[in-house]
Order: structure tokens, then sequence, then C-alpha cells
């Protein structure tokens, strides 16, 4: 056998292969393609031996890859595309993104930019079916003598196929080498899905595809996206000029980059441009002038910057949201890939007042101390997160004490003090006490089976709680509420028990209270809690999440029913089809009546006497609003809740170091002796931000009260004002306004003859 019959015979079986790949109706034409090129190659066919053979493998056992390869082409579902995160009212507010692209059709293509990318890179594109046969025969002869791929006379067409293989259907570094390799049988295959492309979509649907597929460097791909990097506008829009540079800098983004290499890539530019005056879509006089003039490219790269640190000050919002998808099925790679816009609950203005008066109340780069609040708004089926914001950047740069850190929505300091309160207070509420129940307030109490310790000089077994400064004798449930003395919130816990409290605050917020290991990695918080008995629960010393925290003031301004806070209003895909959401159901967790109660007696904390109220008035609030302060024992933490029927929210300070101390106040900052306080910048920070919100949300007022729940079924006397006006352990009571204190704020006048008023009551009603 001679050398042409053997390199006949040879080729003739990766044909017959390719054929089987190709489909039988082009056997024949491929089987003349082949015999013309050995007619050329006659005389290297012996020297390509192992290579031919190796073609026949390859091509012959790649038929399933190439048509799965081919269908994921022409429908083009796997193009990654940039996924926008909006707010409420659809304005971006982040980007998300594998590759940052952002497809176009085809008449929002500059027709200069497709004359350019035609003329530099296929003159011929608008002749050829896919596949320049006259210039694919000159570079497989040439290949053939050469042994390997040197020529490549490649079609747009054929470009897009392999950039689709290396950037979209490649998953791994094999495959993307496999997409690029210098073989001849990948060029076959290439060959023929190129020319099935051109036989599915029109010239002018092709050319756009490509555009909007290819890399143009600094993180662009598409032309859309190279068009803002680039120049700061829209594809549509590009002159002669622009883009000419654009199909210029496809060659190689690396080295034609001109803010690095602005000499290379004027020259590439003006390349462009002569290329066009010979394909006949500019005159030379036109390209001269042109390439006369500057590249009038911005002065650094634009485009959108990935993820939430695009979101500035929303990235902590940011972060949530794509967390809470995470949960829904939306992980990352489907988000940064899928081309969807989440238009988000957000309030731009409530947020833009949540930031500013997040760190105008404590220093963005203060060592130690962070802030966070968050605001809700109780919607028909969902509780809408409208605003999270942190006294800290989100970022990356530590050196200004920025973070990434989800310090706005999960566990943090330690704990939100008397807040704390509200749990127990509604646990009696349920057992028989009313609003205008009276509680004695003795300096200090001493309590055995609820853990052991607190204040000083606490006998061992027992349990000890003092209050902090003067207060009156004897008061109501809701003068306790606003005042805040620590003894008979103690008192009232032995009698309603730790279970029910500890449950209230789950059911209504705290649902991380649940979570395993939450306390010291072994138990949860919750479980922890009802083990010890753990009398301190009332005094809010556990860590929490500022969010959870929010979203209680949200489920009492809800009637006590719970829905998980929902940063999502929908998904859209790329082809505008809403994607389903599976939202948790709301659920009924506290009666309405105690709920609304409850909502009700907590009116009298911005009012009057009541521990915020110093910080309404310097705030501008106005109206009726219900509310508690929180403050850790030993300043370490500090917080204040709000909410009215449509808006609720709740602010938070803590320690975010690792060294935690007490805190001071005025600037907030770690010190010795802390004085910090929840009715201080925490409940400045709240009334500042809802002056003007809380309104827009609309339902002001506070909630009517069952009459039952004012005065109560009398279960609750044993603990209040004994009847020889001594407290539970055989001590004078004080006069009123004369006894222990631990509100933020001593009693004034009004107050002191409403506890008068209250004590002759008494007597009178006996």
């Amino acid at each position: 056998m001679n050398p042409a019959s053997l390199g006949l015979g040879i080729v003739f079986s990766v044909s017959r292969g390719s054929a089987r790949v190709l489909g039988g109706d082009k056997e024949q034409a491929l089987r003349r393609l082949t015999a013309a090129i050995l007619i050329a190659g006659t005389l290297v066919a012996i020297s390509l031996l192992p290579l031919v053979v190796a073609g026949a493998a390859v091509v012959n056992t790649s038929a399933q890859t190439m048509n799965s390869n081919l269908d994921d082409i022409t429908s083009n579902s796997s193009l990654p595309r940039t996924t926008t995160v909006t707010d409420r009212d659809g304005q971006p507010i982040a980007w998300i993104y594998d590759q940052r692209r952002t497809p176009v059709t085809p008449d929002l293509i500059s027709d200069q930019m497709k004359k350019s990318i035609v003329a530099i890179e296929d003159r011929r594109f608008y002749e050829h079916k896919g596949v320049d046969v006259r210039g694919s025969v000159r570079a497989l002869v040439a290949n053939l003598s050469s042994g390997g791929v040197e020529e490549g006379a490649s079609t747009i067409d054929q470009q897009y196929v392999k950039n689709y293989l290396y950037l979209i259907s490649a998953d791994t570094e094999q495959e993307q080498a496999a997409a690029i390799e210098t073989s001849i049988p990948r060029k076959l295959r290439e060959m023929k899905m190129a020319s099935e492309l051109d036989r599915t979509f029109g010239k002018d649907e092709i050319l756009a595809r490509y555009l909007n597929l290819i890399s143009f460097g600094h993180g662009a791909f598409g032309i859309e996206e190279a068009s803002q990097t680039y120049f700061g506008i829209s594809a549509v829009d590009l002159n002669s000029s622009q883009a000419a540079l654009l199909a210029g800098v496809v060659q190689s983004t690396s080295a034609l980059d001109p803010w690095a290499n602005p000499t290379g890539a004027t020259e590439r530019r003006n390349q462009v441009l002569q290329a066009r005056v010979t394909a006949g879509t500019l005159t030379q006089p036109e390209a001269d002038q042109l390439a006369k003039e500057p590249l009038g490219i911005l002065d650094k790269p634009g485009g959108h910057p990935n993820g939430c640190i695009g979101a500035g000050g929303a990235g902590f919002f940011c972060d949530y949201a794509l967390g809470w998808l995470k949960d829904q099925g939306f992980d990352q790679e489907k988000i940064s890939r899928g081309g969807y816009t989440i238009k988000t609950t957000l309030d731009r203005e409530a947020q833009r007042r949540a930031e500013a008066e997040a760190a105008a109340k404590v220093s963005p780069t203060q060592p130690g101390v962070a802030q966070a609040t968050n605001f809700i708004t109780p919607a028909k089926d969902s509780h809408e997160v409208v605003a999270m914001a942190s006294s800290r950047a989100y970022g990356l740069d530590t050196n200004q004490q920025q973070t990434v850190m989800p310090l706005t929505h999960s566990l943090q300091g330690h704990g939100a003090g008397s807040i704390f309160k509200v749990f127990t207070a509604a646990a009696a509420l349920e057992q028989g006490m009313g609003l205008d129940s009276m509680l004695a307030v003795p300096k200090r109490v001493e309590i055995e089976g609820m853990g052991d310790g607190g204040a000083p000089n606490c006998p061992a077994g027992k349990y000890c709680v003092e209050n902090s400064g003067p207060y009156a004798g004897a008061m109501s449930l809701r003068q306790a509420l606003a005042t805040s003395p620590n003894t008979p919130f103690v008192n009232m816990l032995k009698e309603t028990g730790v279970n029910r409290p500890v449950d209230i605050a789950v059911n209504l917020g705290l649902r991380s209270y649940k979570a395993p290991k939450t306390f010291n990695d072994q138990y949860s918080i919750a479980d922890y809690v009802k083990t010890t008995k753990l009398g301190s629960f009332t005094l809010g010393p556990t860590a929490v999440d500022p969010l959870e925290l929010a979203n209680v003031a949200a489920s009492l301004a809800d009637h006590g029913r719970w829905c998980e806070p929902n940063p999502v209003l929908s998904v859209t895909g790329p082809e505008g089809n809403e994607e389903k959401i599976k939202r948790k159901p709301c659920e009924q967790v506290l009666a309405k009546p105690v709920a609304d109660a409850l909502a009700n007696g907590l009116a009298g904390d911005a009012t009057g006497t009541g521990t915020a109220a110093g910080a309404a008035g310097a705030e501008g609030w106005n109206g009726p609003i219900s509310a508690k302060t929180g403050t850790t024992e030993t300043s370490f933490s500090s917080a204040f809740m709000g909410f009215t029927p449509r808006w609720a929210g709740a602010t938070y300070i803590f320690n975010d170091g690792g060294t935690p101390s007490p805190l001071c106040s005025r600037p907030v900052r770690q010190c010795g002796n802390g004085d910090l306080f929840g009715g201080e910048e925490p409940a400045r920070t709240f009334f500042a931000v809802s002056r003007d919100m809380a309104g827009k949300y609309g339902g002001g007022g506070l909630p009517p009260v069952d009459p039952k729940y004012l005065k109560g079924n009398g279960r609750f006397d044993n603990i209040g004002p004994p009847r020889d006006r001594r407290d539970l352990f055989g001590t004078p009571l004080p006069l009123p306004g004369f006894g222990p204190r631990t509100g933020d704020q001593a009693p004034n006048l009004q107050d002191l003859a409403n506890n008068v008023e209250d004590l002759v009551n008494q007597f009178l009603h006996r």
C-alpha cells in the first residue's frame, strides 16, 4: 500500500467516526472534504499516522458530549448573567455575579461596534455559513504539514463556540484545556458546531451572542458591561472610535489594557479602524481623523462591584437577604450566574437614616464597641425588614474598623437587659396579673432555687438582686414597665416560673435561643436557662440577635403574631418569570388580648418618668408608642425596643471586640465604670430614625385593653404590697418616692402622686 492510500484509509476512518457525530446525511460531504485534504497532504500522511488515529478515537467517542454542548450553546441557557439586588422601589443596591455580564439584544448594540468586530475578526462573516471553507482548507493543509494546529482561520461562529465551551460549559480546568486545545479533532468539532449554529440563527443574532459572551478585560464580560467599564455608556451608544478600541482589546485584554498600555491600545484601535477601511465600512479620511483622537476612556475602570461590598452601608442587609435566599434554595452559584432581579424590602430612606444615626451615636472607628439597628414593618403575611444598619462600615478595611461580620443579624454582645422584663410580664398577664396590679418594690431580694450570686454579700445558694437607686416602694405593673426596677420582676419570675417567659421570648422572635450549642457550645440558650431555672433571665444577661430583637417588637405590634423577618419581596428570572419562594407561615404565638395589653402597658416608657422619655423628647418624637429600654448590670451592652401598629424596631449597643468592658456614654466607648443605658444612645437612635418614618407606614395609637387584663384575677396579689406595709423580707417599705430604683431617671413629683393615689385606692377598696 502506498503512502497516499494508507493516509486515505486512516483518515477515512476518522471520517466514518465523524459521520456518526455529524449525522449520516453529512457523511458523503465529509468524505469529499477529507479526500481533498488528503490529496494535499499525501506526502506527510505517514508521519501523521499517530495523530490521525488519535483524532479518530477522540471524535468518535465525543458525539454525546458535542451534541450536549451544541444544545447548550443554541439554548444559551447556561450563560452566566449578573444578578441585581434592588430596594423595594426597584433601585439597585448590589450586583452579584460569577462573570459580570448583562446580555443585550442585537438592536441595543451600535452598528459601529458590529462593523468593527467583523472587520478585525471575520471580514467574510456575512458571506460564509459559519465556517470559512476556503480559509479552513488552507489552514488544515498547513496544519497537516506541521503535525498540529498552527493556523486558525476561525470565524466569529467558531470563536463563539470555542469561547462558550471555555467560559461557560467547562466546569474543570481539564475541560477548559480541552476546549482550547490545539488539535485537529477539536477543530473538526468546532467547525461542525459553528456550521449548525449558522443554520439555526441569523447573522445578527450570532454576532450579538458573540459580543455578549466574550471577555473585554477588567472583569467585563459582554459588550454592555465593556461599554460601561471603559466609557460609562451603553453599548447602543458606542461610536466608531470607542467601538474600535473594544474590538481591538479582545485580542489580548491584558497586553492591550488602555489604562496600563495606552500606546499599545491606541495602535490596536487604529488597526481596527484601518480594517474597517479595507472592509469598506469606513473611509480613509474618516479613519485618519479618528486615529488622531484620544482613547476617551474613564479615569479608572467602571462597572458594578461584585457582592454585598458594593452595597455600602446596606451591605449587612444584602448579606442577610442572600443568606435568607440560600435557605429558600437560591445558593451562591445559582444567584451569581442566574441573572435574577431580587427586589428586597429595603426602604432606601429608612436605610439612609438608620446608617446615619447609628454612625452618629457610635463612631464607626471606635475600638471595641458597635451599634446595630433594625426596623421592620408588620405586613399582611410578613414582617418586612425595611432598614438594617450598623455603626460599623461594611467592608474589608480592618484598619478603619470595617467588618463583614453579621453584626446586625446574629447573636451579639452581653444581652438586652431589662427588655427581657417584657417576657416575664407577658407570662404574668397570661397567668392573671393586670396592668394595674400593685407590686412591691423592695430594695433587695434573695431567692432560692433560681441560680446564685448577683448582688454583693449574697448568701450561698441564693440569687440576689438589688435596685440601683431610690424608687417608690410599690407601683403598678404599668409603672414598673415604664420605670424598670429589678426586684419586682425577679419576684414575678419566681411566681410565673422560668419556662413560660423563655418560651414567650423564643416564640415572639428570639428563635436563635433554640439553636443547639448557642450557650458555651453545649446547650441551646433556652434549654440552659430552663434547666438551671436562671433567675437573671428577666434581666436580659444573654447575647441577642439584634434583628430578632426587632422582630420581637414587630410580633407584639402584630398582636402577638410572629412572622419571619423577611428581606425579599420577589425574585424574577432573566426572562421576566417570577420565581416561587416558600416562606415560613406566620404563627399566633401570644394571645391577641395579652399582646395588646402588653403593648398598651409599655406606653409609659417614652412619656413622663419613663426611662426613654428624655430621648423621645430630645429627638422630637410626638405620639404614643410602646417601648422598653434595657441595660445589662455591668453596662457591657444596652438596648431599646419600640413599636407602633405598623412600625417596629430595636437598637443595640454592645462590645464587638476581643476584650469586653463596661461602656460609657457621650461619646460611646469602652471605659472603667460604665454609665451607658438604653434610654440614651440606643433610644435616641431609634427615635431619630422613627420620627419621620413611622408615619409613612401608618398605624398610630395604642391597642385597647380587655378589662380582665387591667385588674387581673388576684393571683398575684401575694407579691403586691403587704397589708402591714412590709416588703417580702419583713423590712418596712419606704415612703412613696423614697424607695430604691434601677430606672434610668428618678421619679418626678407626678410619679410620686400617682403612687400615693394607688395606695389610697388600695386602702379604700380592700
